[in-house]
C-alpha cells in the first residue's frame, strides 16, 4: 500500500490510503472500498473521514469558460474517533452510484473528455485535507449501450463529452454529460452535428438529442431537440426505433422545438 500524507493541524501528519475494490462501476451499482490510514507523531481526534465522488465541469461565466471539480456526492466512511500517535486502522466502505452519474468509459476505454473522480478527505484537529484524487470509471448501464450502439450503427461518430454547468429538467445533478457526435449516413445532410444526454433512474431514462440542424437555400442553420424515455425493459429494438424516431422528427422539423 501506497500511504499519502495529509497535513492535519500544527503540522502533525496522518498518512492516508484509499483503496478501491472496483474502480469500474454502473450507475446504481455500489462502489466498494478501504480507506487506510495511519497515525503521526501525536494522538488525534479524528473528526471524520469522506468519501467524495467529483466531476470537472465546464463553467460558462459571461463570455469565458472554465473547468471547475463539483462534488456529486459525499458520504462519511469514519469517525469520531480516536487516533493514536503512529496506530494503523481502517474503514470499508460502501456507496451507492447516482443514477445520473455521467459516463467515463465506454468498451473498458476511457472517454475522452471526462474526468471523475474518488477524493479522501480527513477532518481533523478543526482542519480539513484533501487527499489526492483516485479515477472513477463509470461504464454505462445496457439500456445506454443500446443507444450508444444505434447511433454508431446510424454512422454518427464520436467526437468528444463533457459535463456542462447547469440542472436539466427531471434531474438533480448541478450538472449534466453532453456526448458529441458527428452526423453520418443518411443524417449527415440534415445535421452537422449531434449531443446526447441521458437523465437516468431506477426504472427507466429520459434520451435528449439536440443538433445543430443544417440550413436550406433560404433558411439559416439552428438547433433541434428530442426527447424520449427508455425502459430498462426494452430490448435493443426497441430503443432503436425510439432513437431512429427521434432523429427523423428532429430532421423533420422546422424552428425551434
Amino acid at each position: 500500500m501506497v500511504f499519502r500524507k495529509l497535513m492535519a493541524a500544527f503540522g502533525a501528519g496522518v498518512e492516508v490510503d484509499t483503496v478501491l475494490n472496483n474502480s469500474g462501476v454502473r450507475p446504481g451499482e455500489v462502489l466498494r472500498g478501504q480507506v487506510n490510514f495511519r497515525g503521526g507523531g501525536s494522538d488525534y481526534k479524528v473528526e471524520g473521514i469522506f468519501i467524495d465522488l467529483t466531476a470537472v465541469v465546464e463553467v460558462e461565466s459571461g463570455d469565458n469558460e472554465h473547468r471547475s471539480t463539483y462534488s456529486f456526492l459525499r458520504q462519511q466512511v469514519a469517525g469520531p474517533f480516536h487516533l493514536p500517535a503512529g496506530a494503523q486502522q481502517s474503514a470499508p466502505f460502501e456507496i451507492p452510484v447516482p443514477w445520473e452519474t455521467p459516463i467515463s468509459a465506454v468498451g473498458g476505454h476511457p472517454l475522452r473528455g471526462m474526468q471523475l473522480g474518488v477524493s479522501t478527505e480527513l477532518a481533523l484537529a478543526g482542519s480539513l485535507d484533501k487527499g489526492d484524487l483516485d479515477p472513477l470509471f463509470v461504464s454505462p448501464l445496457p439500456a445506454q449501450d443500446y443507444v450508444l450502439a444505434a447511433l454508431d450503427g446510424a454512422g454518427f461518430r464520436f467526437k468528444k463529452a463533457d459535463l456542462e454547468r447547469g440542472t436539466l429538467r427531471g434531474s438533480r445533478m448541478p450538472f449534466f454529460q453532453e456526448i458529441e457526435y458527428y452526423a453520418g449516413h443518411e443524417y449527415a445532410r440534415h445535421f452537422n452535428e449531434l449531443e446526447l444526454t441521458f437523465i437516468a433512474g431506477p426504472q427507466a431514462m429520459d434520451v435528449i438529442l439536440e443538433a445543430d440542424k443544417r440550413g436550406g437555400f433560404l433558411t439559416s442553420s439552428h438547433d433541434t431537440y428530442n426527447r424520449f424515455t427508455v425502459r430498462y425493459s426494452d430490448h435493443p429494438g426497441q430503443v432503436e426505433q425510439s432513437l431512429r424516431a427521434g432523429l427523423h422528427a428532429m430532421a423533420q422539423r422546422r424552428g425551434w422545438f
